[in-house]
């Protein structure tokens, strides 16, 4: 029997790819979708290229609860705390692709969101969705807090030098570039097209958002608190994220022995393409997929490492990571319905 699978918020940019991603799912299928803005709309008619493959109605979030097995909920923060306890009360799986159950303390949740915990023993629950360093703490689990497209790139392009002890874990400086997609699909001045045509601009300079949530995370692996100063810029593209991480090597600590330790970390990871030594990440080589490139690089002169991750920042970066969380929680091989192929040209 085919897993169920519902969807709140799937016309947004990332309800709408976990709509393209699970229509090719052999092991699930699309129960509900809902959303607010749509209610009562055919899905194809607020995106064409789904005509007569998904021409479901948009109803309720309450039908997409009962009639589903696992919930996915693509809202913006602040949305998601009610629903997963509802789902928690129904006995209903919830993979949330807000930003509600990243953080563990309260205190950052309300400094960099401005919102609160409003049930405890629920966020306890919750466990951190980025399955190559943490699927362990993800299988069994009835609560998921999906990364976004910033925390998953910058963490897994840094993760096994932290990890390892190689590199300092102050002064660590992440300068990732995104596609406009990450800004969502509400229009803004920012992302109107004669703003960001033939521009390119840095933007929330050392305020992001996910900068406390990258941390949390190289933090768990390094053993010791980590501060990083994180930098995103907007592509004028649709698609993908690259993210620049600089660390300063430890004294004695060679770059081959960085090498072999991110060659041992991700060699069992069929998402992780750890690049040959001279190729660089490109955004091009991911689109529309769930990989992560990554290419690693040196400056002799100040010793330090130069990391360089690229995802689809729509897939990796969100839905395609939710649909691994599913894979996982539901027992499947973690690349069922994910084996997608990134464009050539």
């Amino acid at each position: 029997m085919k897993i169920k699978a519902g969807i709140i918020g799937a016309t947004g940019y990332a309800g709408a790819e976990l709509v393209r991603i699970l229509l090719s799912h052999p092991q699930a299928e699309i129960a509900a979708i809902s959303s607010v803005s749509f209610e009562g709309k055919p899905l194809s008619e607020v995106y064409p290229s789904y005509r007569t493959l998904c021409d479901m109605e948009c109803g309720t979030q309450e039908e997409v609860v009962e009639k589903s097995d696992v919930i996915f909920a693509a809202l913006p923060h602040g949305l998601s705390q009610e629903l997963a306890s509802q789902c928690a009360a129904a006995g209903k799986r919830f993979i949330d692709l807000g930003a509600d159950f990243r953080l563990e303390s309260e205190q950052e949740y309300q400094e960099w969101y401005g919102c609160t915990f409003l049930d405890q023993e629920l966020h306890k629950k919750a466990v951190y969705g980025l399955p190559e360093l943490f699927r362990d703490k993800i299988r069994g689990k009835e609560l998921v807090a999906n990364p976004g497209c910033y925390t998953t790139g910058a963490p897994l392009a840094l993760a096994p030098a932290v990890k390892n002890g190689l590199v300092s874990t102050k002064g660590i400086i992440i300068d990732s570039k995104s596609g406009v997609t990450g800004a969502g699909r509400k229009p803004s001045q920012g992302n109107h097209y004669p703003e960001l045509n033939e521009g390119f601009h840095a933007y929330k300079v050392a305020c992001h958002r996910h900068t406390p949530e990258i941390e949390q995370t190289l933090t768990s692996l390094a053993g010791e608190p980590v501060t990083i100063t994180f930098v995103p810029h907007l592509l004028p593209v649709n698609r993908g994220i690259i993210s620049t991480c600089y660390a300063r090597m430890l004294e004695g600590v060679t770059f081959e022995q960085v090498r072999k330790a991110y060659e041992a970390f991700y060699k069992d990871e069929y998402f992780i393409r750890l690049l040959p030594e001279g190729a660089n990440a490109d955004i091009h080589h991911i689109k529309y997929s769930n990989f992560c490139d990554i290419s690693l690089h040196y400056d002799a002169r100040t010793h330090t490492l130069i990391a360089i991750s690229a995802i689809d920042n729509m897939v990796k970066g969100a839905a395609g990571q939710a649909i691994q969380n599913m894979n996982i929680l539901f027992g499947l091989d973690e690349t069922t319905g994910l084996k997608l192929v990134p464009p050539a040209f």
